[in-house]
């Protein structure tokens, strides 16, 4: 086959899907909005489950809505009906995907649900099956086509039904108020948490801060940056930042340098970051500015800390 039909396949298949997209968001209405406010209310857990494809696309969701304030669990069917339905108790709510609707290995969820009044949220493409009859609330995949080449093999309704799972946590996130903040607190590895660390999470503070009084002696001013090993030096005045000193400000004062005091030596407008800033902004400005230090401030303009380029690194932001 060739490279341009190749290309052609592929085309195909995102154009189907995605117009399988458009018709399931032109198609959402009050259905959706009481999914989403059932599993707000929700005091145990979301369980997921689906067979095969719709299985594997239940995890998925499951974790979506996990690392996004929404307590869930996957639970596979076939291990439900050995023992595993006493994960399901009267204060979840079970969302369950099948596309035909009538996937058999649902049945004992189904059956469970209805004996201990546990509200499903059923996710199908048909209106009439048997899902959609034990459901509380029916959210319809669109009546589209699959987009592999013999039109069976779950493609665009898996797509359809991730997308719909994706909408559902994020509509949540929305109605809890669940911020950057929170995403942290469930995402402290790898990656993701460590963009999310703030400012002052990382930089050094207290006692391990280099700062001189503005009207500070040079002699005074060396021995506070030697000392604290950071290469710069906050000048303050009042609690309050108001210059800077480094390498480069020294080469450029050497004349006469030990005659002067520290407010003549520093430079005036500091390159600052705010304490609340995220560690992922303060080193995109180091390195927009080709400088390895920042120092912290706070409200008015109070020194709070010193953030160095490697502080970022160990963080494992990069």
């Amino acid at each position: 086959m060739s490279k341009n039909e190749t290309l052609k396949i592929a085309r195909q298949v995102l154009a189907m899907e995605a117009d399988a997209l458009g018709q399931m968001s032109r198609g959402l209405g009050d259905e959706f909005c009481q999914a989403a406010t059932l599993l707000l209310a929700v005091k145990g857990r979301v369980i997921v489950s689906g067979m095969g494809k719709s299985g594997h696309i239940a995890r998925k969701i499951a974790a979506t809505f996990a690392s996004t304030g929404t307590p869930a669990q996957y639970v596979h069917p076939g291990e439900a009906s050995h023992g595993d339905l006493g994960m399901i108790t009267n204060a979840d709510a079970v969302l369950l995907i099948s596309n035909s609707g009538e996937t058999k290995e649902l049945a004992d969820i189904i059956a469970h649900a209805g004996r201990f009044g546990v509200k499903i949220i059923g996710i199908t493409r048909k209106r009439e099956s048997t899902l959609a009859r034990q459901s509380a609330i029916v959210l319809l995949l669109p009546d589209a086509p699959e987009a592999c080449a013999i039109g069976m093999a779950p493609t665009t309704s898996t797509t359809c039904t991730l997308a719909l799972g994706d909408a559902l946590a994020v509509s949540l996130m929305k109605m809890r108020g669940f911020e950057r903040e929170n995403f942290l607190s469930f995402h402290p590895g790898g990656k993701l948490g460590a963009e999310l660390i703030s400012v002052g999470a990382l930089m050094h503070k207290g006692d391990n801060l280099p700062i001189v009084d503005r009207r500070a002696d040079m002699g005074t001013t060396l021995l506070e940056m030697t000392s604290k090993g950071f290469g710069a030096v906050a000048v303050v005045e009042n609690g309050l930042l108001v210059g800077a000193i480094t390498d480069g400000d020294l080469r450029r004062n050497m004349e006469g340098l030990m005659d002067k005091v520290a407010g003549d030596v520093a430079t005036q407008t500091p390159l600052t970051i705010g304490v609340d800033a995220l560690a992922g902004e303060a080193l995109a400005l180091m390195n927009a500015q080709a400088v390895t230090a920042l120092f912290v401030v706070g409200a008015g303009g109070k020194l709070e800390g010193l953030l160095q380029i490697h502080d970022c690194l160990r963080a494992g932001i990069a």
